[in-house]
């Protein structure tokens, strides 16, 4: 069974369905990517997320904290709590070495991946 995560229309054309199977499967090099370019905190990577997919992609606070924490667990990224000017406590995260490392080999296998559909798709068999 597949579920769609986001389909909602923009202007005057339809988002295509991003399915839930999919945006697990890149949650991590997504989050991690986005890391390498520099801190951020959770609400500014929804809206990275948001901006890399031109649109395609809405995650959701609901979705992406327990990503954040699993990459925290398991030693990939670091959190840091820190004030606003409003007072309130906000938690940066940052890429650590094993982070990098993970990510390096991430790409690798997207691109293995992507580079075998693109050939399929290619072949004239789809």
């Amino acid at each position: 069974m597949y579920f769609v995560v986001c389909v909602t229309e923009v202007g005057d054309r339809m988002k295509k369905p991003v399915y839930k199977e999919l945006v697990a499967a890149s949650s991590r090099p997504m989050v991690l990517s986005i890391l390498a370019g520099g801190e951020s905190y959770g609400y500014e990577i929804l809206n990275k997320v948001r901006l890399l997919s031109g649109g395609e992609l809405e995650w959701s606070d609901g979705m992406l904290y327990p990503v954040l924490h699993r990459l925290e667990r398991d030693g990939l990224i670091a959190g840091r709590w820190e004030l606003t000017e409003a007072g309130r406590r906000r938690k940066y995260y940052r890429l650590t070495v094993r982070g990098k490392r993970r990510l390096a080999t991430d790409r690798e296998s997207w691109r293995a991946v992507y580079g075998a559909l693109e050939l399929s798709w290619g072949s004239g068999r789809v």
